[in-house]
């Protein structure tokens, strides 16, 4: 029962967590240029495969608020899914930081071409692709990584993960 309850609770705190920042932080949070703070809890299935769900309605909710419509609601939700399953995966620190990077470039670039610039998708493509892929390696890998490194010497979090991915 306890860790049925235990992983209901991160996951919601993780999607309230992640709605919060990005909302908080709305006008860099959403655009062609964008930096979304809230991606930096896009480590969290290193350590939690639950955070995984917390993600994924996180961002679904913080797109139905403040995103480019439906396409975003969907493939922008879909594509930190599939980031934050990703980096569950990996077994390296500096690694598990590379998939919001890679999937959010390639999706939300799509998205933002698609949506603002249709007419000239490819050009935009490569332009939106490499924006959102620099502000999502500025938020992975400048507040991150050094986040990954912190949160095992913090005693709470050693309490509440049951992973082996501490060190």
């Amino acid at each position: 029962m306890w860790a049925n309850t235990k992983k209901l609770t991160i996951a919601g705190v993780v999607a309230a967590g992640y709605f919060a920042l990005t909302v908080l932080l709305a006008p860099i949070s959403f655009g062609a240029l964008q930096f979304r703070v809230s991606e930096v809890l896009c480590i969290l299935p290193y350590f939690f495969p639950e955070s995984v769900t917390g993600l994924f309605v996180g961002c679904l909710l913080s797109n139905l608020l403040g995103g480019l419509g439906i396409i975003d609601v969907i493939f922008g939700s879909l594509a930190t899914l599939l980031a934050a399953v990703m980096t569950m995966k990996i077994k390296t620190k500096w690694l598990a930081c590379l998939p919001p990077v890679i999937v959010n470039g390639l999706v939300i670039g799509a998205v933002l071409a698609y949506t603002l610039n249709p007419g000239d998708f490819w050009r935009f493509y490569l332009i939106y692709g490499l924006q959102v892929a620099a502000g999502q390696l500025g938020v992975l890998y400048l507040l991150g990584l050094p986040l990954m490194y912190a949160l095992p010497r913090m005693k709470f979090f050693r309490g509440l993960c049951d992973k082996g991915n501490l060190s």
